[in-house]
């Protein structure tokens, strides 16, 4: 779930650049980062980043309290996960491919 934290990071990042014209700040916080771009975010989606946020400092410091999530809710997650990574990318490269 940390790596999954740290490739929303990424992808966020990017289109952070592009809106301020400068380098992202030094954050995980993928809801700030968000919020930073030019991209139209549901709110499904940002609530998604905001339960993600939470897996970043259990990855960095792993004696942090938290639930951890049942197999059943981790794969869950990874799938919404999956999901926005692959429409933040379309965001930043929309290509159309015919088949």
């Amino acid at each position: 779930m940390f790596f999954a934290h740290l490739a929303l990071e990424k992808r966020l990042k990017a289109p952070v650049c592009r809106a301020t014209h400068d380098l992202a700040p030094p954050t995980h916080n993928l809801v700030r980062l968000a919020a930073m771009t030019n991209l139209s975010l549901t709110r499904e989606q940002i609530d998604l980043l905001a339960g993600v946020n939470r897996f970043n400092s259990a990855g960095r410091y792993p004696d942090t309290a938290m639930r951890l999530p049942t197999p059943s809710e981790a794969d869950e997650c990874m799938v919404r996960i999956g999901g926005l990574l692959e429409w933040l990318i379309q965001q930043w490269w929309p290509v159309s491919i015919d088949p």
